[in-house]
């Protein structure tokens, strides 16, 4: 059951989006509340980031009589000022290009949402002092100095959490985030969401890779042909029955060291 906007980081009722002529997200009704763990599970193409894009109002919802769309309890934002509470981790270590950026320079730009920093933009002595907490707290000050061209994906993708981090928002968003890594990174990458859960950040995963969901979260929404399929607790929906009918895939679910696994 839906509850009300206060202490709600988004609630959306019979909420509809198109992207183009396409109807991405169809009637959708959903609460997630602040400081909760959350994973949106499904298949390429269900609907997944277009649910993300428009709690970040990158995506707008039909407005008809019967929808309501907030988040953290308002309906209209200052984009800038949405980004100091919910940040986002790109799944796209490749975002600062071919320039020479530093680890620093990469986390910096974060308060500015630059692809690295420019001469025209004012960095801070507190913007500098944040930039250190955030690669203290990420264990990458040894990145600092470091270009981004010279570091592993993995290394890439601690800056870009990092980079999100600027702003101390309460939740991070990792859209897909264990895409082009490679075994050693996703482990790091899992390690580096449990501990920002552990010190009181919130996070919201959009994934279809079932190893990607942290012990620490509880509740799974399963998105597919842009309707929300099921939302519940992660140990009833996590099944070989329930993922077969999300995915369309003969699959078999094991559970190792409380992360779960489809072979």
């Amino acid at each position: 059951m839906l509850e009300g906007d206060e202490g709600s980081l988004a609630v959306f009722r019979n909420i509809s989006v198109y992207r183009g002529d396409t109807l991405a997200l169809d009637h959708i009704n959903l609460r997630i509340a602040e400081g909760e763990h959350l994973a949106i599970l499904g298949p390429n193409g269900s609907g997944k980031s277009t649910l993300i894009k428009t709690i970040f109002q990158e995506c707008y919802p039909l407005a008809t009589e019967d929808s309501h769309f907030s988040v953290f309890g308002r309906q209209r934002w200052n984009l800038a000022e949405l980004r100091t509470r919910l940040g986002v981790v790109s799944n796209d270590p490749g975002l600062f290009g071919s320039r020479p950026i530093t680890g620093r320079e990469a986390v910096l730009s974060g308060f500015f949402s630059s692809v690295g920093l420019w001469p025209h933009l004012e960095v801070t002595p507190a913007m500098q002092a944040r930039a250190e907490e955030v690669l203290k707290l990420m264990e990458a000050g040894h990145l600092a100095d470091r270009c981004i061209s010279d570091m592993s994906s993995g290394e890439a993708r601690r800056l870009l959490v990092g980079r999100a981090l600027v702003h101390n928002p309460c939740t991070l968003v990792f859209d897909e985030p264990s895409n082009s890594l490679d075994l050693f990174a996703q482990e790091e990458l899992r390690q580096i969401m449990r501990h920002l859960a552990g010190v009181g950040i919130a996070i919201l995963l959009i994934t279809h890779h079932l190893s990607d969901i942290i012990p620490e979260i509880d509740r799974v929404i399963f998105v597919k042909d842009g309707r929300i399929l099921q939302d519940g607790a992660k140990a009833d929906l996590l099944t070989t029955s329930h993922l077969r009918d999300l995915f369309q895939v003969d699959l078999e679910v094991t559970v190792r060291k409380d992360f779960y696994h489809a072979w």
